[in-house]
């Protein structure tokens, strides 16, 4: 039986399509909406356009939803803290995937070309991006090892707070999360555990510059969506391969915190990522309308 101090997190995400890995632990998949969307027919992620990725064969998952910053702009909840849990091995997290990724998407199969289901059956992509920081999951260098290893391309979306690991992970492409242009907006954004957090986060942004990598930036109206000179700095000084400019989006338990109003339009999101390249010596490469993201290359 799971530990009580996480079982209410996991009965509330259960209720929303999460498949837990191990009942004493908090490792999770869920197919995201554009996962479930391609396999039908449908609409593609901007991770597809962007780099190639196929969105049916894409699983996104986490080690752990244990987290050590409370972002406002958030999708996750923090009604249900999850204060500790059985750490699963690298091999069962790796073993649990394709058998996670073909149970959530059983109800497909009749719907959809045989040949189609199997291969997001048998997935060659992972996004270590459901929820939580994955990074807290202390073996995660050794489970992104063996997703290599099997011939799968990995993202590794993280808030940069354990510069350490980010170091010693080696991803696929390694994404940091930059949500403000100076510690006070990232303060009041992010709001980290940790009082060390800001610089933290730098040093995992210089690490950026040697591997292929990316800068998230999640943009929310009223709240982060200025100097950006000061985002463009940032992104000089570290050089990541991509920065991915994103709008807010209003949905999940966000909503208890923020309004609609949060939300900037496409417009407005692809006009700050264009200052901010200016600023970074980067160029636009390309946007996605629907996810209201634009992304910037190196010149």
């Amino acid at each position: 039986m799971p530990s009580l101090p996480c079982e209410p997190a996991r009965e509330a995400l259960a209720r929303q399509g999460y498949l837990f890995v191990d009942r004493r632990s908090t490792a999770a998949v869920k197919p995201c909406l554009w996962c479930r969307r391609a396999l039908g027919g449908g609409g593609t992620c901007y991770k597809q356009q962007f780099y190639g990725i196929e969105s049916h064969r894409c699983v996104q998952m986490t080690p752990t939803l244990r987290c050590n910053q409370r972002c406002i702009f958030c999708w996750r909840s923090f009604e249900h803290e999850v204060t500790e849990e059985v750490e699963l091995s690298p091999e069962a997290l790796f073993a649990a995937l394709p058998r996670l990724q073909k149970q959530a998407l059983a109800g497909y199969k009749v719907h959809v070309a045989p040949e189609r289901f199997e291969e997001a059956a048998h997935p060659n992509q992972v996004a270590v991006s459901l929820a939580g920081e994955p990074t807290l999951y202390s073996q995660l260098p050794r489970f992104l090892e063996l997703c290599t290893d099997a011939g799968m391309t990995t993202f590794l979306v993280t808030n940069g707070t354990r510069p350490w690991v980010v170091a010693s992970s080696r991803p696929f492409q390694t994404y940091v999360s930059l949500d403000a242009p100076d510690e006070a907006t990232y303060r009041r954004v992010c709001r980290p555990a940790d009082p060390a957090a800001w610089e933290l986060v730098r040093e995992s942004l210089a690490l950026l510059g040697a591997r292929r990598s990316a800068i998230r930036v999640t943009l929310v109206a009223g709240l982060n969506d200025h100097d950006p000179a000061g985002y463009g700095a940032m992104v000089a000084d570290s050089a990541p391969t991509f920065v991915e400019v994103k709008g807010y989006m209003h949905l999940g338990y966000s909503r208890k915190r923020l309004t609609a109003a949060h939300m900037p339009s496409h417009e407005r999101v692809r006009a700050f990522a264009g200052q901010v390249a200016r600023h970074a010596g980067y160029r636009v490469r390309d946007e996605n309308v629907a996810s209201r993201v634009v992304v910037l290359e190196q010149v």
